[in-house]
């Protein structure tokens, strides 16, 4: 009796360290770098304290604007879950109101102008449940070449307002001011 106990405990034994070296894979899966990683601004432009959380997806070798991201139709700004734009006080962007908030930021990407759009719905993954009818400011931008290849998705906001979106070859500079 006493060797059969001895041999449950030894097979037990023998599973559990088969069991934990079957799981050491699957933790290091886990450390893997995200594709489109998480980002934060924050900064203060005037008594305004604003926030963007937004995912920075990759060039990798692909042609972004006009393929990637099509022109003419509402992006996300960014990858994942849509863009997010918060202020605690109301702002001027591009010299329209944008009331204290949190929005979900959409751009519409064209080749002379973009749209930049601030959505009430802040919660929303991607651009696929996207309801115009739930915007709250439009304004335009001029795309202009980036000074250098941006591989990252990267957002800007300085402290004097200047903003832009820049990745690949294209820089998309806009204005924030307080109110």
């Amino acid at each position: 009796m006493q060797k059969q106990s001895k041999s449950i405990f030894n097979i037990a034994a023998m599973l559990g360290l088969i069991f934990v070296w079957a799981a050491l894979p699957a933790q290091a899966q886990d450390k893997k770098p995200a594709a489109s990683p998480a980002a934060k601004v924050t900064q203060t432009v005037g008594s305004a304290k604003i926030n963007i959380d937004y995912s920075r997806p990759s060039v990798k070798g692909r042609k972004v604007w006009g393929e990637l991201v099509p022109m003419g139709e509402v992006w996300r700004t960014g990858a994942n879950a849509a863009t997010v734009f918060e202020t605690d006080k109301p702002v001027m962007i591009q010299g329209k109101e944008l009331p204290a908030g949190k929005y979900a930021l959409f751009t519409i990407p064209g080749e002379k102008e973009w749209t930049i759009i601030f959505n009430s719905d802040a919660g929303q993954w991607g651009a696929y449940k996207y309801e115009k009818g739930k915007d709250v400011l439009r304004v335009t931008a001029k795309p202009e070449k980036a000074a250098a290849m941006t591989e990252m998705l990267t957002i800007e906001l300085a402290a004097d307002g200047k903003a832009a979106i820049i990745w690949e070859n294209v820089k998309v500079p806009f204005m924030v001011k307080a109110k």
